[in-house]
């Protein structure tokens, strides 16, 4: 039988409504709002308190968040149904606990992460908030081997740390609501496809918000995953695959490590979100603004397109509509997943943007039917799995001003394996990926860092002359072809200093931007600074990898003649094939294919 996208859950018990679980509609007006006796201000109206009966609960704090009050911490995932978490734990405690605040400051990003506004701001009670906790699905977050994980990301000068979370849309038609949504009947209930993935960096001053897209026709290689459940093994894949297929080799925990094995860029949290989710997340907020430049209508004799269908100029969609927008491929530019991931990003901002001055939603009525919603749409690693743990990170993700978003698309080309596909393009995929790893703004307006000094190895370096060292000839760039011998001149040089054991690896030429020299473990790093210092190298060119089995120098793009490295200045402007969007950008408009515009 074919595996469901949404994974871990069997039957559920009778779902609660929100009066059983600790809501007291009496605190509100018909239309959901706060009435004179109580709630507005977050205290409690009507009832006894926990302090009237004894009991252990829940309490909102200043700002808003639930507290304990000497009872279980709420962040605990809930006890039942194993590591889904789905089915209700034991419940403890008999008082109304917290009633939600009204807010009006509201900044959350894309469809999941709205998600994270709806939990944080409906705490009605303790028992519904571990009502809501026990709808979240969550899963494991790497399904990689502990090898091919990227390194953590490093704290900054005032010790704050980086946050990355990757955004998965899922096309699963694991439910007849996504299945009705998705079309293609013939494929409900099987593998799941990653179709959309986003990966979102706040800097660690959180300052500023980075994204990047990798379009679903990506080719690349996989690592290998276990799934978590079934213990199946999916091996490394040897050819390259397209990149949403990571989603059906055990759970969104293997598209994370398949992002890590090619970024190097340490993942900290995903969010997977459905068909479903979508709609209802759009719904939420009465429309997201989008603009095309022409009528469009998604659809041709072939039955090729979404169905949406808009005039030109600007229209808030929801519902069904909004989630045609983000899968519309035909219509849009040259009907490839390159405009759709455009068309993506347009409706990522203008819903940040919507955010910031909509207040609807913190309308309490509106919350209570959203909340069972967008709990119920949402896969979670399990490091985010509780309303408490995303309202904190929506509390994150609301510091950065929509000026200081940038979004966008993996440097690709044409893949030449495949000319209906994609691949990263090589040095400049990198250099994006690079900027992220190192918490460089993509929008240019950072302030000037200090840079951090490379620690010497505190394990001292062998004899030169019993230093292995392969060098590799890494001097092709897009545009011009490898520097014939350049690895053998090399290590020709590394031997006339010393370091005899020294050889030319004389497989095919790679692709690096600056010359660097790889070690894979703790006991080999004195070794690999020793080869730097000699070469006159900088200590921050030397990595440890687990993709070599020693002391590798890779003779870069950087050093394609002579026999001196004169390292150049770091460029760390974002380049020009990323395709920027500025979050603050409201006159975005979708150019439209003149063979879907209608009159």
């Amino acid at each position: 039988m074919a595996r469901s996208g949404v994974r871990g859950e069997g039957a559920r018990p009778r779902v609660r409504q929100a009066d059983d679980l600790g809501w007291d509609d009496s605190l509100y007006d018909e239309n959901g709002d706060p009435t004179d006796g109580g709630g507005a201000s977050g205290g409690r109206g009507g009832g006894a308190t926990s302090e009237d009966s004894g009991s252990t609960s829940r309490d909102t704090g200043r700002d808003g968040r639930p507290v304990d009050k000497g009872g279980d911490d709420a962040s605990a995932e809930p006890r039942g149904q194993g590591r889904h978490g789905g089915g209700g734990g034991r419940r403890r405690g008999g008082g109304n606990g917290g009633h939600p605040r009204r807010r009006r400051r509201v900044l959350r990003w894309s469809a999941s992460v709205l998600a994270v506004l709806i939990l944080g701001t409906a705490g009605a009670g303790y028992l519904y908030y571990q009502h809501l906790s026990a709808n979240i699905k969550k899963d494991d977050l790497n399904l990689g081997d502990e090898k091919d994980r990227a390194a953590k990301s490093k704290a900054n000068a005032a010790g704050q740390t980086p946050l990355n979370i990757l955004l998965i849309g899922s096309d699963a038609r694991d439910t007849k609501e996504n299945q009705a949504l998705g079309g293609a009947k013939e494929t409900f209930g099987g593998t799941p496809l990653a179709d959309v993935q986003m990966l979102l960096h706040l800097s660690a001053d959180r300052s500023n918000m980075s994204v990047i897209s990798m379009p679903r026709d990506t080719l690349l290689k996989m690592p290998k995953c276990t799934d978590p459940d079934t213990k199946k093994v999916y091996p490394a894949t040897v050819g390259l695959v397209m990149t949403n297929t990571s989603l059906g080799r055990g759970g969104p925990g293997c598209t994370v490590a398949t992002w890590e094995k090619l970024t190097k860029i340490h993942i900290d949290h995903f969010i997977k979100i459905d068909f479903s989710g979508v709609v209802s997340m759009a719904d939420a907020i009465g429309g997201v603004p989008v603009c095309v430049d022409a009528n469009i209508y998604s659809k041709d004799s072939q039955g090729h397109g979404s169905g949406l269908k808009l005039k030109k100029g600007t229209t808030p969609v929801k519902g069904a509509q909004a989630l045609a927008w983000l899968r519309t491929r035909y219509g849009f530019e040259d009907n490839t997943d390159i405009g759709r991931t455009k068309a993506q990003h347009q409706y990522m901002n203008s819903m940040v943007r919507q955010l910031r001055k909509n207040a609807t939603i913190s309308n309490p009525g509106k919350l209570r039917s959203l909340a069972e919603t967008a709990t119920n749409a949402l896969t979670v690693d399990k490091g985010l799995g509780s309303p408490l743990k995303l309202y904190d990170l929506g509390n994150e993700l609301k510091k950065v001003e929509p000026k200081r978003i940038t979004m966008t698309t993996m440097p690709w080309q044409w893949a030449v394996s495949d000319s209906n596909r994609v691949e990263p393009k090589p040095v400049e995929a990198e250099q994006l990926f690079r900027l992220v790893r190192e918490d460089v703004a993509l929008d240019g307006k950072d302030k000037k860092k200090t840079a951090t000094a490379v620690k010497a190895s505190t394990d001292p370096a062998a004899a030169d002359d019993q230093i292995g060292v392969t060098v590799q000839n890494g001097t092709r760039t897009a545009t011009l072809g490898p520097v014939g011998g350049r690895a053998r001149t090399v290590s020709q040089l590394l031997v006339g200093k010393g370091f005899t054991k020294a050889e030319a690896d004389s497989s095919a030429a790679t692709v690096e931007e600056t010359t660097v020299i790889r070690y894979p473990s703790a006991d080999l790093q004195g070794d690999a600074q020793a080869v730097a210092k000699a070469l006159g190298v900088p200590l921050s060119a030397v990595k440890k990898s687990t993709d070599v089995s020693g002391v590798t120098l890779v003779v870069g793009a950087d050093w394609r003649e002579g026999t001196a490295y004169k390292a150049k200045a770091q460029d760390n402007t974002t380049p020009e094939s990323a395709d920027v969007l500025n979050g603050a950008k409201a006159d975005a408009c979708m150019h439209v294919n003149k063979d879907y515009t209608w009159s």
